[in-house]
């Protein structure tokens, strides 16, 4: 049994409970081998969010994406397993992938699993989502207008502010302003007003922030930084800053 079986096993906190629990409980005993056997530890609500319970709401939200523009495409699901992989080991990612395609085939909730997300859950593990989302819609070379529509209204749904939105956009959706995008800030921006806005997403973007969601996670987190400082570095050898 992989993570991915360990997670539920050990505690959903509280995404065990509301429209992300009823999904899973639809669908848990097909997932894992000798799920019978197996006690789910739920958490009062509000508590703060586990490993397993982000997983299972990201895993939730991908499906609502993938499922956006009306067509499930392999280099999608090949994107997810490959990160998963990466991050939690092939027989985590397998198990994964088997719950996501069940998930696939039922009807999600947007807004009631969004508002369940947006009450129980740190901001910047939902900013974290947003960038998985975005990242999983351009698997197939492009972000599409209806995926698009969705993450966005998804961010919104969860609590992620438009400034935040159009940063985490900005990274995956070039144009001549990207870099100024990511970093919250206008062209106008004087060179004082840059260094203040890269110490400001930086801090907001640190990797550290969802250290409670375990090393997997806070391993993803970091090409979100990345960004951030490749933004920095663009603005600076575009403006001759020291």
């Amino acid at each position: 049994m992989g993570n991915f079986a360990k997670w539920i096993g050990g505690g959903l906190g509280w995404a065990v409970g509301g429209p992300i629990g009823a999904l899973l409980g639809f669908i848990i005993g097909s997932v894992v081998d000798g799920a019978s056997n197996i006690t789910i530890q739920s958490q009062p609500s509000r508590s703060r969010t586990t490993s397993g319970g982000y997983m299972m709401s990201l895993l939730v939200l991908i499906a609502a994406t993938m499922k956006a523009d009306g067509k499930v495409l392999r280099s999608e699901l090949d994107y997810v397993k490959s990160f998963l992989r990466q991050n939690f080991g092939e027989e985590s990612a397998s198990e994964a992938i088997i719950f996501l395609r069940d998930l696939l085939k039922q009807t999600i909730p947007l807004n009631d699993v969004c508002r369940q997300i947006e009450q129980n859950m740190h901001y910047s593990a939902r900013l974290q989502l947003l960038h998985f989302l975005y990242g999983i819609a351009e698997a197939d070379t492009a972000v599409t207008p209806s995926e698009q529509t969705t993450i966005e209204n998804i961010g919104r749904k969860i609590g992620i502010s438009d400034r935040d939105l159009e940063s985490i956009k900005a990274m995956f959706i070039k144009n001549t302003d990207s870099a100024y995008k990511i970093l919250e800030i206008e062209t106008s921006a004087t060179d004082d007003e840059v260094k203040k806005a890269y110490r400001r997403m930086a801090m907001k973007y640190h990797p550290d922030k969802i250290a409670h969601l375990g090393e997997e996670f806070q391993k993803a987190a970091q090409e979100k930084f990345r960004s951030v400082n490749e933004a920095y570095k663009t603005i600076k050898k575009e403006r001759n800053m020291n």
